[in-house]
């Protein structure tokens, strides 16, 4: 199959060219001026539109095995196409949780079934399973997971002599969830005190401190320093963090690297008036103070990839009383187009926006053939109308559990096309009904 995509403004590698793109069968065969549209099967005219590398997004929970009533691989992998995600790497908080080789590979079997996305999914840490965790193929794995912080039950590593051990041992990327449990555990009886399980939701930021964030990221960082491990810190809230990462050196000579979400460069604690538990995650959308020194911090580089944490519960979970209230909500549909209001109110460049959702997640966790509108390249690719009003709205949701934290929000950017594999995976409003995913590979 030949698709040629004419006068597209092709935005990579820091700049925007206006250009012809022909994808050949999976791979993107030829970017020129002027290609010939006579051997192509297809082709699309893309005049006034931006193409870009399809995001790849480093962290999402797709709920699948054993949560499957708030999402699943195929549901959840069907919005992440429509919001131009066409990879993602998907965490181990499963039941049972991916801690073991044969658990982490079933994964990857139901993957290979349902998922419109390419897909890799993380190993996890335990206080008792680094055997396991060292037999974890970097050819085909994205990284291990450690949760430092209680957000998954079972799944908190607090064992200082476990952590030393898979710091040192293993060569994969670690990618770390940082929250003090001991801090959240003390804020939280504190707060419990006064108003029982029902706290009001302005508290949240003051239980899953500054504090709680910056004592576990700092530590983390200093292991990482001490034992040469590659560490990543996903999901960072605070200003007061950012403090803990360079950017001094290009990425790919990086080994301490941090990411930032969607939520908390968008809402603030102010938003829990309006907002109440739809948009509490852990860490915490905090200040206006951290969201402005996580956008700095973003903006000059210290803070390398955008991603999600897309973690979908149902409504009726999320209307629980604050401690019975789940963490997480879904966001893969639409962190594309939310970055992409960022640009039309100059915020933040296009470029950088690439850089930072595609460029970047494919150069951190050394993704093969992916990230980048380069020729031999995987043809993962996305075209996007920056005309194009919408409202996100129930009826436009495909979430499996039918909410967005962004309903009313009024979007200008629209997906209008995504490539997974050089197939035509979504098109003006519909997700195909054939899966192209494929499991990512990585340089080792």
């Amino acid at each position: 199959m030949k698709i040629l995509i004419k006068n597209a403004r092709i935005v990579n590698e820091n700049k925007i060219v206006e250009n012809d793109l022909l994808i050949e069968n999976d791979l993107i065969k030829k970017i020129g001026q002027n290609i010939d549209a006579a051997d192509a099967d297809r082709v699309i005219d893309a005049a006034g539109k931006y193409l870009l590398p399809g995001v790849i997004d480093d962290q999402v929970h797709f709920r699948e095995p054993g949560l499957t009533h708030k999402g699943d691989i195929e549901s959840e992998s069907r919005a992440a196409v429509a919001g131009g995600v066409t990879s993602f790497i998907e965490q181990p908080n499963t039941v049972p949780n991916a801690v073991t080789q044969d658990l982490l590979e079933d994964k990857y079997q139901i993957a290979a079934q349902k998922s419109f996305a390419n897909y890799s999914f993380m190993m996890g840490g335990t206080n008792d399973n680094l055997e396991e965790v060292l037999k974890t193929n970097p050819r085909n794995v994205a990284g291990i997971k450690l949760f430092l912080g209680s957000s998954t039950g079972n799944m908190l590593v607090d064992n200082p002599e476990t952590l030393e051990s898979i710091f040192s041992k293993t060569k994969m990327l670690i990618a770390v969830h940082c929250e003090d449990e001991a801090t959240i555990r003390k804020n939280t009886e504190m707060y419990r005190e006064q108003y029982g399980d029902d706290i009001p939701m302005e508290y949240h930021h003051l239980i899953r401190s500054e504090a709680a964030c910056y004592i576990s990221s700092s530590k983390a960082v200093e292991l990482a320093e001490k034992t040469g491990a590659r560490l990543h810190v996903f999901h960072v809230s605070t200003a007061k963090e950012t403090s803990l990462f360079r950017n001094d050196m290009p990425l790919s000579e990086k080994k301490i690297t941090a990411e930032v979400c969607v939520h908390h460069l968008t809402f603030t604690n102010k938003d829990y008036e309006t907002k109440g538990t739809l948009i509490k995650w852990n860490p915490a959308v905090k200040t206006r103070a951290d969201r402005q020194g996580l956008w700095d911090a973003l903006l000059d580089d210290r803070i390398d990839v955008i991603a999600t944490d897309h973690a979908p519960h149902t409504l009726e979970e999320k209307q629980n009383v604050y401690t019975k209230a789940p963490s997480g909500g879904p966001l893969v549909q639409h962190s594309m187009p939310v970055m992409l209001e960022n640009f039309r109110s100059g915020k933040i460049s296009i470029e950088k926006i690439v850089e930072k959702m595609c460029h970047n997640p494919a150069i951190l966790f050394r993704i093969e053939k992916r990230g980048f509108i380069r020729e031999g390249y995987k043809a993962d690719l996305v075209l996007v109308d920056d005309q194009s009003e919408w409202t996100v709205a129930k009826d436009n949701l495909l979430y499996k559990c039918g909410w967005s934290p962004l309903e009313g929000m009024k979007l200008h950017s629209k997906v209008t096309h995504t490539f997974v594999n050089g197939n035509l995976a979504y098109e003006n409003g519909e997700v195909k009904t054939e899966k192209f995913g494929e499991r990512l590979l990585f340089e080792v």
